[in-house]
C-alpha cells in the first residue's frame, strides 16, 4: 500500500521488467477496493507510462506490446489468495481454487499466470539497478535483501520502515519507532509477521532476529512482516479471539 501511494512508478518500472522478462503482453494490478488513494495515484501514474511510450505498442521500444490493467476488489480477505484472486478477477466470486493445477500452469483466463505481491516487483528495477550482490550484501546467509517492515500497535511511533532482513526485532523497534509505549520492560508480547503467525513473548523477542530462519525457530514466522506490538495493557486472550474470530468469517469454509 505505501508502494502504491508514494511511488507507484516504481511499481510499474517492476511490471515492465517482469512481462519483458517473461514475454508477457498482460499485467494485471489487484487492489483493495478501500484504497481509493492509491488507486489514484496508480491510475495516473499508469496514464503518464501511456503517454510516454513506456506502455503499450511497442512498450519502450522494445517491439512488445505490454498493457496494465488495474483491477479493483470488493474487500475480500480470501482474495489475498493466489487462486481466489485469479477467481476475483475473472469476474467469479473470490474462491480459492482446487489446486493442482496452480495458477503457472493453469491461471487467469486458463492460461499461465504468475501471481505475485508488490512489493516483490516493486524492488526489482532497484535490484537491476544497482545489482544482485548489493541487494544480497544485506541481511545474512539464506535471508539477505530488505524488507518493508510495518511496525503498529504500542509502540510510540508507528510505522511502515524499509530495513535490513535479519535486523534484530528490538533494534527495528527501538530504531524507528521510538520504542514500546512506557519502555521495552512494559512489552508484553509481539505478533511479528501479521496476524495469521504464532506471537512471541518479551523473553524471545530480546534477541530474535527479523528474518525467515530466526523466527522459525522462534516456532513463528516473517509472513508479511507486519509487527504488531503488545504492552502489558494488553488482555491476550480476547486479542487472540478477535483476531481468530476474524478469520473464521473471512477464510473458513472457503
Amino acid at each position: 500500500r505505501e508502494i502504491m501511494r508514494h511511488d507507484p512508478h516504481k511499481l510499474l518500472e517492476g511490471c515492465l521488467i517482469a512481462c519483458t522478462a517473461m514475454r508477457s503482453s498482460s499485467c494485471y494490478i489487484y487492489i483493495r477496493g478501500e484504497y481509493v488513494n492509491e488507486r489514484l495515484n496508480l491510475e495516473r501514474a499508469r496514464d503518464e507510462a501511456y503517454a510516454a511510450g513506456y506502455l503499450g505498442k511497442n512498450a519502450c521500444g522494445s517491439g512488445l506490446d505490454i498493457d496494465i490493467n488495474i483491477h479493483y476488489g470488493a474487500g475480500a480477505y480470501i482474495c489475498g489468495e493466489e487462486t481466489a484472486l485469479v477467481e476475483s478477477l475473472e469476474g467469479k466470486q473470490g474462491k480459492p481454487r482446487l489446486k493442482p493445477p496452480f495458477p503457472a500452469g493453469v491461471g487467469l483466463y486458463g492460461c499461465p499466470t504468475t501471481v505475485t505481491n508488490v512489493e516483490t516487483v516493486a524492488v526489482a528495477p532497484t535490484i537491476l539497478q544497482r545489482g544482485a550482490e548489493w541487494f544480497s550484501s544485506f541481511g545474512r546467509k539464506n535471508n539477505a535483501g530488505t524488507k518493508l517492515f510495518c511496525i503498529s500497535g504500542h509502540v510510540n511511533n508507528p510505522c511502515t520502515v524499509e530495513e535490513e532482513m535479519s535486523i534484530p526485532l528490538r533494534e527495528l523497534i527501538d530504531k524507528h519507532c521510538g520504542g514500546v509505549r512506557g519502555g521495552w520492560d512494559n512489552l508484553l508480547a509481539i505478533i511479528p509477521g501479521g496476524s495469521s503467525v504464532p506471537l512471541i513473548p518479551k523473553s524471545v523477542c530480546e534477541e530474535v532476529l527479523m528474518d525467515f530462519d530466526s523466527l522459525k525457530s522462534a516456532q513463528s514466522g516473517l509472513g508479511t512482516a507486519a509487527v504488531i506490538v503488545m504492552d502489558k495493557s494488553t488482555d491476550v486472550v480476547d486479542a487472540i479471539a478477535r483476531l481468530s474470530y476474524f478469520y473464521k468469517h473471512e477464510s473458513c469454509g472457503q
